[in-house]
């Protein structure tokens, strides 16, 4: 069962429009970018779990990938059919279905992406069955492509937005910190819901334990909390290229990895 307060979080809609402006837009065209960059060519088959309204998986999709998307929340499936039929882009499928029992046959994909059901299993052995559920569906040699909020997300966004002025918000903190179980009793929103955030060195454990080979880990959005205007060089060409190569040199520096707010692990089913 996915957590009652995690479900009326993503009813509310807010996630699409998240990713449209400032951190947000930069986290979806480096994604993209490591997505182009990792993935098998089209038309292989992928598997977008916790896939939203379909941020990825439509792109995807729109280049010649057979696609399916499942996410747990009804409001997001129902958005990405849309989204889907508006676009003229064929999803193979959009379904309801939890990151742990996606309901698909065996060796059925040769990729999986994982952006979003790692970070809202707080409980280790969760995320270790919802791993494995995506090793069982790779064809042997798939790849796997997960997403994780950094151990210290909260607080760099928290030093940069003044929300750690805020004893709420540095409680909230202080736990992330500890432990990395994030939770708000505030019920703001712009301070999210109940999640678990990763350090680094945490990631290749558990990639292995359910199976894989991992690969690499990869900053998505490097140390971009010190730059205070991010649409203004995302809008301009030069600036915005400039950006992306400096934050590609750095993507897998070990010094710089927990720096960034979301990382993303690529790993193999090998048998």
């Amino acid at each position: 069962m996915i957590a009652s307060e995690i479900l009326d979080y993503y009813r509310e809609g807010n996630e699409e429009h998240r990713l449209t402006s400032s951190l947000g837009r930069l986290e979806r065209i480096r994604t993209l970018e490591i997505l182009d960059r990792l993935l098998p060519a089209p038309p292989s088959r992928v598997l977008d779990v916790g896939g939203g309204t379909g941020v990825y998986a439509i792109p995807l999709a729109s280049r010649g990938y057979r696609v399916h998307l499942i996410d747990p929340v009804p409001l997001h499936v129902a958005r990405a059919r849309t989204l889907s039929e508006e676009s003229n882009t064929t999803l193979e499928s959009a379904t309801i279905a939890d990151a742990r029992s996606v309901g698909l046959p065996d060796a059925m994909f040769d990729a999986v992406l994982l952006f979003g059901p790692l970070y809202h299993l707080t409980d280790r052995g969760n995320r270790i069955d919802a791993l494995a559920e995506a090793r069982r569906v790779l064809v042997p040699g798939g790849l796997l492509l997960s997403a994780y909020i950094s151990r210290f997300a909260s607080m760099c966004d928290g030093i940069l937005r003044g929300r750690l002025q805020d004893p709420a918000f540095a409680a909230i903190v202080a736990r992330d910190l500890t432990d990395g179980i994030h939770q708000n009793p505030t019920g703001r929103p712009e301070w999210f819901t109940t999640a678990y955030f990763h350090r680094p060195d945490e990631i290749r454990p558990e990639i292995e334990a359910a199976g894989f080979r991992f690969e690499n880990l990869f900053a998505v959005e490097g140390p971009v909390w010190t730059n205070q205007d991010i649409d203004a060089w995302l809008d301009d060409a030069i600036l915005r290229e400039r950006l992306l190569q400096a934050l590609r040199r750095v993507e897998t520096e070990p010094s710089l990895i927990g720096a960034s707010a979301h990382l993303i692990c690529s790993a193999r089913r090998d048998v």
